[in-house]
């Protein structure tokens, strides 16, 4: 008879229709009038379009000639990679070390995780001040050991890898406890059966941890190349309006910044779309190249 409260549906369209609403309001509708945007003359937010560009797809020849585009998409494709190796390598090395630790495991899990818990506005700030150029702590240490002339952080040719390492140090600790999550759900009757036949310490990880956090990995590597691209708070502390030279510019900071600085929505808008395009695409062919597995 119990089984009788489950053939009407009805009552779950009265739970399922908020939530829809919801996402109608704050996510779909903004999505297409976004796209509308593109395509029309808008200066200011809150302003309405004062007509439709000429011709319609001015706003795509101009993104596709905008030299600061192609700077943004190539340093967004470098975040990508710095994610990938920076993030999800250390992380993968940090729970494979620390799995095999019996003394100070809780303390380590803390310690890593805990940069995710902190603002990303407020760890910019803290790396600003670590970056300065006078009297900044790096700058302070170096002279402290004996070099004579102070290192610009933030200058042109360093300032990417300035503006990359503290996202990168941020997010290590998140999948980090993904990864530490997947090998204790690992059996430990594997790694006794393999101790027992005198497999090595290292060949327990080749062997068993690395195949069965196979599908871990992979969904560590979406998350962190789809994770790139939305990448914003921490470099716009750090390099507002894309300084030096516009040089650190990611996709998102950009399309910030002719939306809100520069005062180009509809460009802005054109922008966006580029992002959830290249959102999709990129999400496709990571899914496409590291295929989870069915054991």
């Amino acid at each position: 008879m119990g089984a009788n409260i489950y053939k009407n549906k009805k009552p779950l369209i009265v739970f399922l229709l908020p939530a829809f609403l919801f996402m109608f309001v704050y996510l779909y509708y903004p999505f297409f009038q976004n796209i509308i945007n593109s395509f029309q003359q808008i200066k200011r937010l809150g302003q309405s379009g004062t007509g439709w560009n000429d011709p319609w797809y001015l706003n795509y020849v101009e993104m596709v000639k905008d030299p600061v585009v192609w700077i943004s998409l190539k340093n967004t494709l470098i975040m990508m990679l710095v994610t990938i190796v920076g993030q999800v390598g250390i992380a993968l090395i940090l729970a494979l070390l620390v799995d095999n630790i019996r003394i100070g495991a809780k303390f380590f899990r803390t310690v890593y995780f805990f940069p995710i818990v902190i603002s990303a506005t407020a760890l910019g700030l803290l790396f600003n001040l670590i970056f300065l150029y006078d009297k900044g702590m790096l700058n302070q240490i170096l002279e402290s050991l004996g070099k004579t002339t102070l290192t610009d952080w933030k200058g042109e040719g360093i300032a990417l890898v300035t503006m990359m390492l503290p996202v990168m140090w941020q997010y290590v600790g998140f999948y980090f406890v993904i990864m530490i999550t997947g090998l204790n759900n690992i059996s430990e009757e594997l790694y006794e059966s393999a101790s027992i036949d005198g497999a090595t310490r290292f060949q327990r990880v080749r062997y068993i941890s690395l195949p069965l956090l196979h599908n871990v990995l992979c969904t560590c590597v979406v998350l962190a190349v789809t994770g790139a691209l939305k990448v914003f708070d921490l470099p716009w502390t750090m390099f507002p309006k894309g300084m030096p030279m516009k040089t650190t510019f990611l996709t998102g900071t950009y399309m910030y910044y002719q939306t809100m600085e520069a005062k180009n929505v509809d460009y802005g808008s054109t922008l966006a779309i580029l992002l959830v395009v290249l959102g999709v695409l990129t999400s496709k062919i990571v899914n496409a190249i590291f295929k989870e597995k069915d054991y």
